[in-house]
């Protein structure tokens, strides 16, 4: 599998792909009519390359798994749910800046 390219996971990949991972995870609940999620695609992208091996990016079109929305609670999309070792650690709600991004998973990842 490749690490520098965002994944696209369903409620039956959900948990080998985030929850058993052994690298950090930034889950991107996102729907194709939603203009801020398509803005931020290639910020994620682009941070799944730079990050490649040391983090994962992973995509939930929540139209497509409206029960895995339900089970995080989203309300909004784009969100950026942050896991580490299987737990949630950190959430971006809206369309933010790629550093602001980079700055959470870099503390995710360091373990904060």
């Amino acid at each position: 599998m490749n690490n520098s390219e965002p994944i696209h996971i369903n409620a039956d990949s959900f948990e080998a792909a985030v929850t058993k991972s052994p690298v950090p995870v930034i889950v991107d609940f996102w729907a194709p009519r939603c203009p801020p999620c398509r803005m931020i695609a290639p910020l994620l992208d682009e941070i799944a390359r730079e990050k490649a091996g040391a983090v994962r990016i992973a995509k939930v079109n929540t139209d497509d798994e409206p029960e895995l929305a339900v089970r995080f609670g989203i309300r909004n999309i784009p969100t950026l749910l942050m896991f580490n070792n299987g737990q949630v650690k950190d959430t971006i709600v809206g369309l933010v800046a790629k550093r602001e991004i980079v700055s959470k998973i870099d503390a995710v990842a360091a373990g904060a």
